[in-house]
């Protein structure tokens, strides 16, 4: 069954490249284009905007190679910290590096880093001598006392003014980053303020994909937007500014909003008038026009604020986030008037749980079919269950063992006497490499490897918080999973 589209990506890679090109010819010279969330692997994206593929933004990009320069900003201070990214499971520096091979790979120019905040830390100097020994180019920018309030001090030397300029050579500059917080609107305006001492035009523009401006405020698909960074303490609100200049409502969001009055005078200051007359004038997204199916996209959209709640329960259990988030989250179901039985797999995985008295999970397929998976002495539930769906997609009688005893033996025998394993059961990925090995003999096993690339996009809620490499495999498999608040045991270390 074909997946279901509510997005026109090819519409939206057109009209928002046209658009950036607009902008850049508005300003006559460089711009500096803050790039907000993921330029690259946007899954969230994706979930509620289906159709929508991780790397458009990446290839929007593509289609103005020849005038992209990308810079690259890391807070010095969550180089410190060793600031972990959560879907990557990856230190920021770590994903400094990956961003400029990937970029680079992909032929885009990679101008150089830029380290902000910085104020002499040992960790942030030592990746910036690693970067440099790699031919990367490093810039610093450093902390200003009452950033972004104390314009006298901003717009002075010992504001912007201060900070190491940098170099760039062509008229598009992208700053992006591996996660918030990393400073990426300060660069684009110690760069303008830069380009204005040496007597160049520079102009700023934001891309945010989220909230989307031409949407309704509480639209499900802005919603999903608040609940994917509650942590942030980010709100959806209408643009006061835009509706006073236009009469027209638009939605941006709370630190946009406050920060603006400081930005437009400090747009004055530096270029003599601001070019722009609200938050919302300063984005260039184009996506709510690229959206062709209503109602697929709200139900994708509800199923995304659904799976955060999920999330953010298993969260605080595992005490990674404090209790006003999950209640930030709770209430935004609850005013989208939601529950837990808007997601149909959850009820069928605790049906089985309950029957066999052991965790279990469900899977929903394209066609809507629910697979189940229970719990054996062979293989944990997620195990069971990818096996069971590959069958049903690839017409597999039931009866069928994908994998025999005799293959799944030996790799439980070298987990539990030679690794140190006390559960013999295997994971998700043990038991997809014992499928592929089997492959090679059976081309039953080959019919249901063929099956994988169906599960992406496919939802599955499990009755226990699962491991973490079940949960990167499912990830990597495109499978949207949730989870139960509950733990497997009550072992106080959790493999």
């Amino acid at each position: 069954m074909k997946k279901k589209i509510g997005f026109d990506n090819a519409k939206y890679l057109k009209t928002q490249s046209a658009h950036i090109r607009e902008r850049i010819a508005q300003f006559g010279g460089r711009l500096y284009l803050e790039f907000g969330g993921k330029l690259y692997d946007d899954y969230h994206a994706s979930r509620v905007l289906p159709g929508f593929q991780p790397d458009s933004k990446l290839r929007m990009l593509l289609q103005l190679k020849k005038e992209v320069e990308i810079v690259i900003a890391i807070n010095a201070s969550d180089i410190e910290k060793n600031r972990i990214r959560g879907d990557l499971g990856i230190t920021y520096d770590t994903d400094v590096l990956r961003l400029i091979e990937l970029f680079r790979k992909k032929g885009l120019y990679v101008g150089s880093v830029v380290m902000t905040q910085y104020s002499d830390e040992p960790a942030a100097a030592k990746f910036q001598r690693r970067l440099e020994d790699l031919g990367i180019r490093v810039y610093r920018h450093y902390h200003i006392e009452g950033y972004p309030s104390n314009l006298p001090l901003i717009l002075s030397e010992n504001g912007f003014g201060r900070n190491e300029y940098i170099e760039t050579t062509r008229r598009l500059v992208v700053v992006t980053a591996p996660g918030p917080g990393s400073g990426k609107m300060a660069v684009c305006l110690s760069q303008i303020y830069q380009e204005h001492l040496r007597g160049q035009q520079a102009g700023y523009a934001k891309f945010e994909t989220f909230p989307i401006w031409n949407l309704p405020l509480r639209h499900p698909v802005n919603v999903a937007y608040e609940a994917a960074t509650a942590d942030l303490n980010d709100i959806n609100m209408i643009d006061p500014f835009h509706l006073e200049a236009y009469g027209q409502t638009s939605v941006n969001y709370n630190r946009d909003v406050e920060v603006f009055p400081v930005l437009n005078a400090m747009f004055e200051q530096i270029l003599g008038k601001s070019p722009y007359q609200s938050p919302t004038d300063m984005g260039v997204n184009m996506a709510g026009f690229c959206i062709v199916d209503e109602d697929i996209v709200c139900d994708a959209a509800r199923q995304e604020i659904i799976r955060r709640v999920f999330g953010a329960r298993c969260q605080l259990r595992q005490s990674a986030i404090d209790a006003d988030t999950f209640y930030k989250l709770e209430l935004l179901m609850q005013q989208a008037n939601l529950s837990e039985a808007d997601r149909p797999v959850v009820q069928r995985a605790r049906a089985v749980a309950e029957e066999t008295g052991e965790p279990a999970a469900a899977l929903q397929l394209p066609n809507g079919k629910i697979i189940t998976g229970r719990t054996t002495d062979l293989m944990g539930a997620a195990s069971a269950l990818l096996l069971n769906s590959l069958k049903s997609l690839g017409r597999i009688n039931d009866a069928i063992l994908l994998l025999s005893p005799t293959v799944i033996e030996p790799i439980q025998h070298l987990k539990v006497d030679h690794l140190g394993n006390e559960n013999p059961r295997l994971h998700t990925d043990e038991t997809l490499v014992a499928l592929s090995i089997s492959a090679a003999t059976s081309p039953t096993a080959e019919r249901a490897m063929t099956q994988l690339a169906k599960l992406r996009g496919c939802e599955m809620h499990s009755t226990v918080i699962l491991s973490q490499v079940d949960h990167r495999t499912l990830q990597r498999l495109g499978i949207n999973l949730t989870c139960d608040a509950q733990f497997q045991s009550n072992r106080l270390y959790q493999k």
